[in-house]
Parts: structure tokens; sequence; C-alpha cells
């Protein structure tokens, strides 16, 4: 289906602050429960860390009709310059049936930045005989201070790029103090998603820090391009640094699938 993008200029707010918003890769399926979720990723290219993202979804039947409109969040509080969230919109009382079409509008607001200090690594996708998907890996703090309430996010990809489920988990002990690493595994309850899944990507977070991604070799190249962004990003962080002074205002951005 047809995408119209409208970019927005974020030099309203700041006028070295400069980029744009794209909501991507989204699809609607029906879970095991009769559902509907319209899943995605919100891509970052503005040179400021984003927050307050809000995705509505206005859903629409086989005559363009306007069924309901619903609201939902990306599952990361903080989404960084170069950087995706992904969302998860769950849809309740409506027919999945009746629904034939959807069109998304963005809400955000800019965020302070935070400091890339904690790593990702070791992460390995597992999928038994019964298709449950589970992903492990391993945390690092190599901070100075204690991270806490860390919330690590998992995305699975299909062929096409396109997200297929996500899910999140917070760590427990719910602290990882300065110098020390603690293992994770995100289990993924949504079956008959996760079974197709190609690709995977995992980003985390915690109210101090960001964490630097780590993406398995080998997967496709929309990881390799991703994870690219973020290294770079991640060696030169006084590019945002010096651009966040007193920016909360609210822009928006309109997509049409």
């Amino acid at each position: 289906m047809k995408k119209l993008l409208f970019l927005i200029p974020l030099f309203l707010i700041s006028p070295i602050a400069y980029g744009e918003m794209t909501i991507q890769n989204d699809q609607k399926y029906v879970d095991s429960d009769g559902l509907l979720h319209i899943v995605g990723e919100i891509e970052n290219n503005t040179l400021t860390p984003l927050n307050q993202i809000k995705i509505s979804a206005i859903l629409l039947d086989r005559n363009g009709t306007e069924i309901k409109s619903v609201v939902g969040e990306t599952v990361s509080n903080v989404v960084m310059p170069e950087m995706k969230g992904a969302f998860d919109i769950l849809i309740k009382n409506v027919r999945s049936e009746n629904i034939s079409d959807y069109k998304l509008n963005l809400d955000y607001s800019l965020a302070d930045p935070k400091n890339q200090v904690i790593e990702i690594s070791s992460t390995t996708l597992t999928k038994d005989t019964q298709n449950n998907t589970v992903i492990t890996g391993i945390l690092e703090n190599k901070g100075t201070s204690t991270a806490n309430m860390i919330r690590v996010v998992a995305t699975l990809y299909d062929r096409d790029g396109n997200v297929l489920t996500v899910s999140e988990l917070y760590t427990k002990p719910d602290f990882l103090r300065a110098g020390d690493s603690s293992n994770f595994i995100i289990p993924f309850h949504e079956k008959y998603q996760s079974i197709n899944a190609v690709d995977y990507s995992i980003t985390a977070e915690s109210d101090e820090y960001v964490i630097v991604p780590e993406f398995p070799l080998g997967t496709g190249l929309l990881l390799i391009v991703s994870v690219s962004s973020y290294i770079l990003f991640s060696k030169n962080p006084e590019k945002v640094t010096n651009l966040i002074s007193n920016m909360g205002k609210t822009k928006k951005l309109f997509i049409q699938k």
C-alpha cells in the first residue's frame, strides 16, 4: 500500500535540530485470542532523543470509513537519534474481519539524552518443537553508577523486514551496578508470529542509560544498517548533548497507508 510521508522541520523548535520521524515495517495481525494488533517501528532521523511517543491508529473498513481510533506507544520510553523504537497497538472490541486498512498518526516530544554505557552481548534466538521462541543474552554496565529499572525490548522481523511481534521484560533484580553483568531471557508469547522470524533486534534502557544493542551476525541488511548507524552515533554523543536545551514542544507527523 502506498505511503504518503510529510516531513517535519524541527528547526521550528531549534534552528539546529532538523530531521524527521518515520513509521515503517508496520503491519496488522490477529493473535491467538482473536485480538487485532498493529505492530511496527518508529525511526528517529532527527539529531535529538525523543520521548512521549504516541501512535494513533485510525481503523478503516473496505469503503474507507473510519470504524475506530486507538492510541498506542513505543515500548521504549526514549528513542535515540538514528535508532528505532518498536510499537505494538492492541485493539479490542473490534471484529478484525471488518478492518480493511488503517492510518497512523504520530506525536512525540524532544527529550534529554541518556549516556550509552550499557552493552548487550552474546544474544541467541532459540525455537523449540512447540513453536516457543526465546532470546537470551548478557547485559553489562560499563558506566560509573548503578543502572535502575532496566527494560529489554526484542523485535522480531519476517523475510520482508516487517515487524512480526515485540516482547519486553524488566530484568530481575531491577538494577545493575557499575562493572557488573547480568543474563536475560525474553520469551515471545505470540507463537504463530514468532515462528516466522528470520531476524531480530534488541535494545534496552534504564532510568539513567540507554544501551548499545547487539545484532546477531549473519542477519539481514536491515539490521546491519541499523547497528552501523547506532555505533556511529555512540562514538559522537556530543552531537546530541550540545543540542538539547529546553525543547519540549510536541510535533506531529502523518503517514497514510
